[in-house]
């Protein structure tokens, strides 16, 4: 992939230089360079990061295995800052505004955006291969004048990015940042999931796949809801003593049957569950490139229901706040999903922790 063009003149930084852990190229190690990043332009915010967590995503697109590599990049996703300056256009924000950034948005405007059944934006919805900004094609981060490609967006692990207004959701000034900053991704999107389109109710029996962060947000959501029993499935036995935590009742793991796992759970349940089983499924997450499934259309004529969800069904900047508030409530348990904290410095090791398995989420502070 080509770099963008980078003007000079009134597009550059003017200020010290900051910090940014930038990847080179694909499964190396981040380096924390010094960096320049651009004033805002049209519809964009400079925001300061103060928090920023490490997502699976991140290492998906750090290894590039199977995906277009972009490199040099500026990766992270999940996080909380300030707002430093806005660009012409922006009437929502203002500096000193507290704000989660999100790595797909909503424009308000268009068709997706009005409807009440999307989030999908026709302009801000994700884009993975995009290392620049959509308002002129650039990037608005340099290295000696050499261009750096953007993350889905956001790049937040810089001290300072450039993000469009509208994927950047204004919250609570009285919210603490090094906890809600995880709302912005990984748990909205399993949580959401569960309350928005599962929707168990009160007693119901609920499966959930995956004991990762957003697994274990889709069985927060599962045990808000009310579910009886919450059967989860992993191939790691380590992961139920923590998923417990989380409201896991049942654990499997499929390495432990002869028969498949859909047998296990239709024994353990008395002919299936309400939620992954007889009644709705739903399908979360980034699948493989290759991945494809196939299923009988009887499966469908016996009233089982499969869904799909893309960060929850969560609008971003509507609804994100609202998540926010619930955290602020005391209704939603969010310091459990953190188990690790490391200095910007050591930025490296939340990616080890990840390799390795160990913990949830580790959040990354960039003021060490």
């Amino acid at each position: 992939m080509s770099p963008p063009a980078i003007d000079g003149g009134d597009d550059c930084y003017v200020g010290p230089s900051l910090e940014a852990a930038v990847a080179w190229e694909a499964g190396k190690p981040l380096s924390i360079e010094e960096v320049e990043v651009a004033p805002p332009q049209a519809m964009e915010v400079r925001v300061k990061i103060l928090y920023t967590a490490l997502c699976h995503t991140d290492v998906y697109f750090w290894e590039a295995k199977g995906q277009t590599p972009v490199f040099p990049r500026i990766l992270g996703h999940e996080a909380g800052g300030i707002v430093e300056s806005v660009g012409e256009g922006v009437t929502e924000l203002a500096p000193g505004d507290h704000v989660l950034p999100v790595f797909t948005g909503e424009c308000k405007e268009c068709d997706h955006c009005k409807s009440e059944e999307s989030n999908m934006c026709d302009l801000l919805r994700i884009n993975v291969d995009r290392g620049v900004m959509i308002g002129d094609g650039k990037s608005r981060f340099t290295i000696k004048g050499k261009p750096i490609f953007h993350f889905v967006g956001t790049s937040t692990f810089s001290e300072y990015t450039v993000i469009h207004v509208g994927c950047l959701a204004k919250i609570n000034p009285e919210a603490p940042l090094d906890k809600v900053c995880i709302l912005s991704c990984g748990f909205s999107t399993g949580f959401g999931a569960t309350v928005n389109v599962a929707k168990p109710k009160k007693g119901q029996t609920v499966a959930i796949f995956g004991l990762g962060a957003v697994g274990l947000a889709a069985m927060e959501g599962a045990r808000l809801s009310g579910a009886s029993r919450i059967i989860g499935v992993d191939l790691n036995p380590a992961k139920f003593e923590q998923a417990k935590k989380f409201g896991c009742t049942d654990f499997v793991n499929p390495k432990d049957h002869s028969k498949p796992v859909h047998e296990v759970l239709i024994e353990m349940t008395n002919g299936g569950l309400d939620k992954a089983g007889w009644g709705v499924a739903v399908l979360v997450g980034v699948p493989h490139k290759d991945a494809e499934f196939k299923t009988h259309p009887m499966n469908f004529l016996n009233e089982r229901t499969l869904k799909g969800t893309f960060f929850g069904n969560y609008k971003p900047r509507t609804d994100l706040p609202n998540v926010v508030e619930l955290y602020m409530k005391k209704e939603l348990e969010v310091e459990k999903f953190i188990t690790h904290s490391v200095p910007f410095s050591e930025i490296n090791t939340a990616f080890d922790l990840m390799h390795k398995g160990e913990g949830i989420r580790c959040i990354i502070r960039m003021e060490n």
